[in-house]
């Protein structure tokens, strides 16, 4: 399994600017360690083993894009990318999640990537067995009257239990307990050429699947994982796979049968060894809120915020840590801390975990002209995103450009006045503005409707202006 990290510092960058307004600071630092590890992977092993990533602390207040920056750099290069809020983990011996759960996590969305890659490359031999699944389903054989103790010597003792012994025979493949004639295997060739052709894509089928086995809620799962364990897994194993009856559509029924059928062909233990390669060398870890558990301002009787600190500088500094999928070294795992930092600063953090975030980059609070360029600018604009939504109802909504002013002049000025909370401040502003709109427009007949500077301050020029209602409402 391969990541996509041979991307220059600078087409790393491009890239961030069309989702992403502004903070070239912070753009430049992950670019920059981006690349480096493409470029510890070009030497030599003992080399690679020397060179540790230089982790990234982010200083800003919110909604200034921290968190998207980091969410885009993994999404760029299909890295596995987990966020985490630092206050969500309490001191080893309180009840809470321990912080070595943070690579677990990781390395669960790596085993997702890596699964996703190896049923690409087996894709073509699984496709043609969905097919013929469907086919077999739209014309079923002769079904053969089984016992129930045929494949189940313990059945008998089973059912003399009350259980049902026919629960073991459901995982045996359909082809043991049919005949098939000339007739039907004529008729599924034909039905096998269509469903290809995508003739039958809306037609309805009944089909069975593997029931997927629903993971326990027990007290035991958490300690458990702890140790490497997959509680699931472990009870899974004491119960027969079990399938269940759907009617689906054909094209339903094909994506269904490619998942099944591309999980049959793919080895669980390369993923599980791809995964765990993955994460260690392209693994990226954004602990928000990391300002939060500093000792500044602690109350007595709280968990020990320097002990969280002290839980997680191992994780940062490199340790192993067991999963269930095998041990993860964490050594060359990216760390992007975040924070405010409004009461304390990053002095106020233990000297060891500082020196563990040796690059730091102070975001800019954003501005007016940053609003927008934050409505108008990047791929996936909130105006681009509105105007959209309401096409669907056959209204096409145009901003003007003073309105796209108004508003960001608007939501400068409120966080100015109250909370600063960054570009979130827009989705509130915009939806207080469209409220309307959005509600009446299923009723309205298809045509233009035009967003001024007035539209826009007859609806919430008022709310503005009275500073205690917009601490409430913007």
């Amino acid at each position: 399994m391969r990541v996509r990290n041979d991307f220059t510092p600078r087409e790393i960058v491009t890239k961030l600017d069309k989702y992403i307004v502004g903070q070239q600071d912070a753009k430049k630092a992950v670019a920059v360690a981006l690349r480096n590890r493409y470029r510890r992977l070009k030497l030599d092993a003992d080399m690679q083993k020397e060179i540790t990533p230089k982790n990234i602390l982010m200083i800003g207040a919110t909604g200034v894009g921290k968190t998207e920056i980091a969410r885009r750099l993994a999404a760029i290069v299909d890295a596995p990318f987990i966020k985490v809020e630092a206050t969500k983990f309490t001191e080893v011996g309180y009840i809470g999640r321990d912080v070595e759960s943070m690579v677990r996590d990781l390395t669960e969305a790596s085993i997702q990537i890596v699964r996703d890659e190896h049923r690409k490359n087996v894709r073509g031999r699984a496709e043609k067995r969905a097919v013929e699944r469907v086919a077999k389903a739209l014309a079923p054989g002769i079904k053969k009257q089984k016992s129930s103790n045929d494949n189940n010597p313990l059945a008998g003792m089973f059912k003399g239990m009350g259980m049902d012994p026919n629960q073991f025979n459901q995982n045996v493949d359909d082809d043991e307990e049919e005949t098939v004639t000339e007739e039907i295997s004529s008729k599924r060739a034909a039905l096998i050429d269509q469903i290809s052709r995508g003739v039958l894509d809306s037609r309805e089928v009944e089909i069975k699947v593997t029931e997927k086995k629903k993971s326990p809620n027990s007290p035991m799962s958490a300690p458990m994982e702890q140790m490497g364990i997959d509680l699931s897994e472990t009870l899974g194993q004491l119960t027969p796979s079990k399938k269940v009856k759907r009617k689906v559509t054909v094209k339903e029924a094909l994506d269904i049968f490619n998942e099944e059928e591309a999980d049959k062909l793919i080895n669980t233990e390369d993923i599980n060894a791809d995964a765990v390669r993955l994460t260690e060398n392209s693994g990226i870890i954004f602990v928000d809120e990391i300002d939060k558990i500093t000792s500044k301002g602690q109350n007595s009787g709280q968990v020990s915020r320097e002990g969280v600190q002290r839980d997680i500088l191992p994780i940062v500094e490199g340790s192993s840590v067991p999963t269930k999928y095998g041990t993860v070294n964490t050594d060359h795992i990216l760390f992007i801390g975040s924070g405010a930092f409004h009461v304390s600063k990053p002095s106020d953090l233990i000297p060891e975990l500082q020196g563990r975030f040796p690059i730091r980059v102070e975001l800019d609070d954003l501005t007016k002209d940053d609003f927008v360029k934050i409505l108008t600018e990047p791929e996936n604009a909130l105006v681009k995103q509105y105007r959209a939504l309401l096409e669907t109802e056959n209204i096409d909504v145009i901003f003007t450009m003073e309105a796209i002013e108004e508003i960001a002049g608007i939501a400068y000025e409120v966080n100015e006045s109250t909370e600063n909370i960054g570009a979130r401040r827009l989705h509130t502003i915009l939806e207080r503005l469209l409220e309307d709109l959005l509600f009446e427009s299923p009723d309205m007949s298809m045509g233009e409707v035009k967003i001024t500077k007035k539209y826009v301050e007859d609806k919430i020029g008022h709310i503005v202006q009275d500073k205690d209602l917009s601490r409430y409402i913007l």
